[in-house]
């Protein structure tokens, strides 16, 4: 199928609540793509249509003003009455969530979580930037690509921080994903950010050192609870020794208020610069096996601002 006269979507690689991400083709420039689809039926189970073109139409936006290594490309959105499309980046590499697999003993060493929660740091320093913040980060938002560089997808809960009008979030949508929730995108507080996306580090990086998420249950209900009430668990807890000021990190990450958080994600991308693995030049110049997507994280990208 060719959407626009230009798009051939090919097969579709994942599918949310309002609509498809495929992976196609740019036909003009014969380049590999990923589109994010919404289609007519699917809008018109949100509570206005208009309300749903105006938010996709800022999504388009925010996301196309990014520009970071680590933030995944939009190349071109549309909306019609039939189709709205945001066409984006394809990376070839795999998502946190699948890495994990991939781990002898299910969990990340310090360095390399570390390098990961670095690079998300680096990307997400350009979204604050922006005055955006990403309200969704989780394993399956998180890709790796295959030289090792970490980006972040799916701007599909992107919310301006200027913006404080509840109605341009859609019903079943502003929760966000609750393993890595912040008890403030829980409580429904119009005015969410930057510290809420690092609250979802917290998470990931408690998720990368011990294989384990910080409150794992499968009831929702419950883990929102434990979200917004239950004290954030050590690292320890899980039978891993990390050293303490990486604990530290942590714990000050998965406060319950933001105030208690780091200030910003470069901030927290300067505490994590002590884990980091150590440069290799010599990689540069050695053969590694292309198709293997853990090759070692070894130059995170840099915050902003520097």
């Amino acid at each position: 199928m060719v959407i626009h006269d230009r798009y051939r979507l090919e097969s579709v690689l994942g599918r949310g609540v309002m609509g498809q991400v495929w992976q196609g083709r740019d036909l003009p420039l014969d380049r590999p793509v990923a589109v994010k689809t919404v289609v007519t039926e699917l809008l018109a189970v949100a509570s206005s249509r208009d309300a749903a073109l105006t938010r996709f139409g800022r999504e388009a936006r925010a996301a196309a003003r990014l520009d970071h290594a680590n933030v995944a490309a939009v190349f071109d959105a549309s909306i019609t009455d039939d189709t709205c499309c945001l066409v984006m980046e394809l990376i070839d590499g795999t998502t946190l969530e699948y890495l994990f697999d991939q781990q002898e003993d299910g969990r990340f060493d310090v360095f390399s979580a570390a390098a990961v929660a670095a690079q998300l740091c680096a990307g997400l320093s350009a979204v604050h930037a922006a005055d955006l913040v990403h309200r969704d980060l989780k394993t399956q938002n998180v890709m790796v690509r295959r030289d090792g560089v970490v980006k972040i997808l799916d701007f599909g809960l992107v919310k301006l921080l200027s913006d404080t009008d509840p109605r341009l979030t859609m019903t079943g949508e502003g929760v966000g994903n609750l393993i890595c929730a912040s008890p403030e995108l829980l409580a429904g507080r119009d005015r969410i950010d930057g510290r809420s996306d690092l609250y979802a580090v917290g998470c990931l990086l408690h998720h990368m050192l011990t294989g384990e998420t910080p409150f794992s249950t499968d009831q929702p209900a419950l883990l929102a609870s434990h979200h917004l009430a239950s004290p954030a668990p050590l690292v320890a807890d899980a039978g891993v020794r990390v050293p303490g000021d990486l604990q530290n990190l942590i714990t000050a990450l998965l406060a319950k208020r933001p105030d208690d958080r780091p200030a910003s994600a470069a901030e927290v991308y300067a505490a994590l610069a002590p884990h980091l693995p150590e440069p290799d030049p010599g990689l540069a110049v050695r053969r590694t096996p292309p198709e293997d997507p853990r090759r070692p994280f070894l130059v995170p990208q840099g915050p902003m601002p520097l």
